[in-house]
């Protein structure tokens, strides 16, 4: 399976500037596999280390922060030699040795020769009991769930995956009936590692949909082990509510419909606790559509997806043949589909951060909000080819963009105001 990650670590490695790496991901998004690979593809040698249920590594960090200390120990206990510039050292689980994320700062400052990874699934939540971050010292990478076109590699589609690099080559219409063939299989399988390469390898959709489950249960045995049991109820009840708070026209998210009477203060830890851990994204309201959009955010409004598409139709149980042969049947979910998939596609593909903006009265709404080659691109999400776009003509005759870009199932158009980019394609915006 080819993550295009891949290009990043190696830039990683051949940074004069390099600090040891921190890999960001959450659960079953294929962390250890691309380490793994990495190491191999790049290093003469690899030297893995699991923290998990692994006490006897761990107290190797526990006398003091000495990098050379703590290598020759590592190479003592394991058996091996530790080459600066030959040896990618890989530590995982890192969440279960907070003094192992601590001790990446000494070994930037003492022993920056090392190339040295470390990741783990709930770093991020593991960070609030304790834990002092390095910061400035480590580089950091997010690994998500596959993009689209990391899907079509794994398909076997490598001439399909290279057109999406501009939405304007003349390929994105041409083979549009191939795209919009394999944009259905990916709404169903998305982009969990195990559960593509499952397909790729089955074509069976009812044991894409069974792995789902079951990474979905994992994670739902998280919030048990690793949340505090005050909090445990609200975290069930804050994911179970994503697939009904995405369903609604207005997708901001509303804490009383996850509980009567329900308050942002009664779910925001909640709420933080699934980001921590990488489960859900959340694209905050921006009060005026100004640069930069970071300065105008409102903390008290947002809307919520999941990590992945495909997790999000198993947690919704959504029939899988809607999907597949694009029926009505579940036409008010169908837009609720779409953007889980256009965020999905904007944070793993591009540099952009989203947002979303609704003009007075919530007369009308933009989908998402990018900042762009030094001004701010609205862009409007359709799940099928219907290309009538009231809403963004509104904002774009208010705030007079550049351009405004709309994405769908219709092939790509230029028509001046508007970019229409297929969604197949919308990581080229």
């Amino acid at each position: 399976m080819e993550r295009l990650l891949m290009k990043e670590l190696r830039r990683w490695k051949e940074s004069p500037y390099r600090k040891p790496l921190i890999l960001w991901g959450a659960r079953q998004v294929g962390k250890t596999w691309l380490m793994r690979a990495f190491g191999s593809a790049c290093y003469s040698q690899t030297v893995y280390i699991s923290f998990y249920n692994n006490r006897r590594i761990a107290s190797l960090f526990d006398a003091d922060y000495s990098a050379h200390r703590i290598i020759e120990a590592l190479e003592i206990e394991l058996h091996v030699q530790i080459e600066p510039e030959n040896t990618l050292l890989i530590f995982d689980e890192v969440q279960n040795a907070p003094r192992v994320v601590e001790a990446l700062k000494y070994f930037q400052e003492e022993a920056p020769a090392y190339h040295i990874i470390a990741a783990g699934s709930l770093l991020g939540v593991a960070l609030h009991q304790d834990i002092s971050f390095p910061v400035g010292k480590v580089d950091e990478l997010w690994l998500h769930p596959l993009s689209f076109q990391e899907y079509l590699l794994a398909r076997g589609e490598t001439k399909l995956a290279g057109f999406l690099g501009n939405w304007q080559n003349p390929e994105i219409n041409l083979f549009q009936e191939r795209y919009i063939q394999f944009l259905r299989e990916y709404m169903i399988v998305g982009g969990m590692p195990e559960v593509a390469d499952r397909f790729c390898q089955t074509q069976n959709y009812e044991d894409a949909r069974a792995l789902q489950l079951s990474i979905l249960s994992q994670y739902e045995g998280d919030f048990g082990k690793h949340a505090a049991a005050s909090l445990l109820p609200r975290i069930r009840m804050a994911w179970n509510a994503i697939p009904l708070q995405l369903a609604k026209e207005n997708k901001k998210f509303f804490f009383g419909q996850i509980k009567q009477g329900g308050r942002m203060k009664d779910f925001e830890l909640a709420l933080q606790w699934l980001r921590d851990a990488g489960l859900i994204h959340l694209v905050y309201k921006v009060e005026k559509p100004a640069m930069p959009l970071k300065a105008y955010v409102d903390l008290s409004a947002f809307k919520v997806f999941m990590i992945d598409v495909g997790l999000l139709g198993a947690l919704s149980e959504l029939d899988i043949d809607s999907v597949r042969l694009g029926n009505n049947l579940f036409v008010e979910f169908k837009g609720a589909l779409t953007e889980q998939y256009v965020l999905q596609q904007l944070v793993a593909a591009t540099p952009y951060t989203p947002y979303y903006y609704s003009g007075e009265k919530s007369t009308y709404e933009t989908d998402f909000l990018i900042q762009k080659n030094g001004g701010i691109l609205p862009l409007e999400v359709k799940a099928e080819v219907n290309l009538r776009s009231k809403s963004l003509k509104t904002y774009f005759e208010k705030y007079q963009p550049a351009y405004a870009v709309r994405t769908s199932m219709a092939g790509a158009v230029d028509q001046g105001w508007v970019r229409n980019i297929p969604l197949w394609a919308i990581q080229s915006l």
